[in-house]
């Protein structure tokens, strides 16, 4: 390796940074993934790391976004940080929503033709793929997950790690950021946002169990952190907490 090589670890395995890029390992889903990416550049959506390309050795090779990871189950984001987060996930949607590729594609869930009441979603916009620079929201990473699917999924993905909902905080605290996350998306309310909530994260249970067992090695390895049970117990222990959010709404 390279003398200014840094290997970044992750739950599915880290990238490598090399200089100003960071190499990740491809897959068949890697083509579909760079046609999204070259379209979100040629659209000039801002906070999108630059696409340059496969290296020799075969891994994707992308911009190194300068920044801080978010530390998700030791750091809550402040309120504006979540509102700019949003609102780039609401730009996002937008410009996708000219992205209309022609027959299937193989995403990392599978081969899939895009319906026409989908979008190319990024499907894992938790808040431990923002990159925060001075404060504020600059970047969202690790696309290899973006396929077809619904807006609000991505919304609610976005809600379960960065109000955060997965995890128990102040009820007074939840319902005021949930109020800022549909103020600044615009589209939803805070009721349909955490039904949504539910089904996003039993599907997301379900394809990590699904990936687990065709051998993907991403899936795999959060099995080390307990995945799927995890995420299935932290969505049940969600449910009895919706009552009470509801009511300080």
């Amino acid at each position: 390796m390279p003398e200014d090589a840094e290997h970044l670890p992750g739950a599915v395995g880290g990238v490598t940074r090399i200089g100003r890029t960071v190499r990740r390992p491809t897959g068949p889903w890697t083509p579909a993934v760079h046609e999204l990416l070259t379209f979100l550049d040629a659209e000039g959506l801002r906070g999108v790391p630059a696409l340059h390309g496969v290296d020799d050795e075969g891994r994707e090779v992308l911009e190194h976004v300068e920044g801080r990871g978010v530390p998700v189950d030791d750091e809550v984001v402040l309120d504006t940080v979540l509102e700019e987060a949003v609102t780039w996930l609401r730009d996002f949607h937008d410009v996708v929503e000219g992205f209309r590729p022609s027959g299937v594609r193989t995403w990392r869930g599978g081969d899939a033709e895009l319906a026409a009441d989908q979008v190319v979603c990024h499907n894992d916009p938790g808040a431990y793929n923002w990159i925060i620079q001075s404060g504020h929201f600059v970047a969202m990473i690790d696309w290899d997950m973006a396929g077809p699917g619904r807006a609000i999924d991505d919304l609610a993905f976005m809600a379960w790690t960065a109000i955060p909902l997965y995890r128990e905080i102040p009820v007074g605290d939840v319902a005021r950021r949930l109020d800022i996350l549909v103020d600044a998306y615009g589209e939803w309310g805070p009721m349909t946002v955490l039904e949504a909530v539910v089904e996003r994260m039993s599907t997301a249970s379900d394809r990590i169990e699904a990936g687990q067992a065709r051998g993907d090695q991403g899936f795999v390895n959060l099995g080390r952190v307990g995945e799927p049970q995890r995420t299935r117990d932290r969505v049940a222990a969600f449910r009895a907490r919706i009552p009470a959010i509801e009511a300080a709404l």
